[in-house]
C-alpha cells in the first residue's frame, strides 16, 4: 500500500497491524513501547532491506558442500535522528548486526515547526554504503528532509527513510525534496494536529520511549 507516493511502502501485514493497535493504545506502558518499537522495526528492517545486492560464497553444509549467497558490499549505515529514532536502532541491529551507526540530532522547533539541527557524527563510506534513516514518527517532514539534505551534502547517496507511522504531509515535503528517497512506515496517517503532531498517531514518540511525557 503506498497511498499515492510511489516511492512510500507501507508494510501490510496482521502482526505489524496488531503490535501497532497496541502502540498507539495510550495506555500502554514505557516498557512495553520501547518493546513494540523494536519489534516493529524488525518486521520492517525485512521490507526495507529487500533489494540489497548479494554476492556468491561457498560454504560446507554437514552433508555436502554447496554455493549460497551473503550480503556484498559495504555495511549498511543506519542513522538515527535523535532522539526518538535511537528507539529503532535494536531492531535493525538485531537483524544486522555488522551495520554501522551514525547519530544525527535534529529538533523540531515547538513554534516554528522548523528542524534545528544541534549534533552530527556519522561513519566514514556515505558514497557507497546503502543508508537507513530511523526516525519513528514522519510528521511534518522538515526534520527528515534537513537529515536527508544533510547526509546528501555529506556524500549519502542510496538513501532510505524507516519510520513506524508516516503522515500525508510528512510523506509530500520528503518527496517533493527528495523524489530519489524510499519510505518505508509501519502505518500512515492522513492528517496533523494545528501543532503538527500526526493524528490519530501514537502521541510523542520520544516521550513515551524515555518517560518524558
Amino acid at each position: 500500500m503506498s497511498k499515492g507516493f510511489e516511492q512510500l511502502t507501507v508494510l501490510e501485514h496482521p502482526l505489524i497491524a496488531h503490535k501497532m493497535a497496541t502502540l498507539r493504545d495510550a495506555t500502554t506502558g514505557r516498557k512495553i513501547f520501547r518493546e513494540l518499537v523494536r519489534e516493529i522495526t524488525q518486521l520492517e528492517v525485512y521490507e526495507a532491506t529487500r533489494a540489497l545486492p548479494l554476492e556468491s560464497c561457498e560454504v560446507v553444509t554437514p552433508v555436502a558442500p554447496m554455493t549460497a549467497q551473503r550480503l556484498a558490499g559495504p555495511a549498511p549505515i543506519i542513522v538515527p535522528i535523535l532522539r526518538a529514532g535511537l528507539g529503532m536502532v535494536e531492531g535493525v541491529t538485531d537483524l544486522m548486526p555488522n551495520c554501522r551507526i551514525g547519530h544525527l540530532g535534529m529538533y523540531r522547533d515547538e513554534k516554528t515547526f522548523q528542524p534545528v539541527p544541534y549534533y552530527a557524527k556519522l561513519p566514514d563510506g556515505l558514497e557507497s554504503s546503502p543508508i537507513f534513516l530511523l526516525d519513528p514518527m514522519l510528521a511534518t517532514g522538515g526534520s527528515a528532509s534537513a537529515a536527508v539534505s544533510y547526509i546528501k551534502d555529506q556524500g549519502g547517496r542510496d538513501i532510505a527513510m524507516m519510520c513506524i507511522v508516516a503522515a500525508r504531509p510528512g510523506v509530500t515535503t520528503l518527496l517533493e525534496d527528495h523524489p530519489d528517497l524510499r519510505i518505508f512506515a509501519a502505518a500512515f496517517d492522513e492528517e496533523l494536529t494545528p501543532t503538527a503532531y500526526i493524528t490519530p498517531g501514537l502521541g510523542d514518540a520520544g516521550d513515551r520511549l524515555f518517560g518524558t511525557l
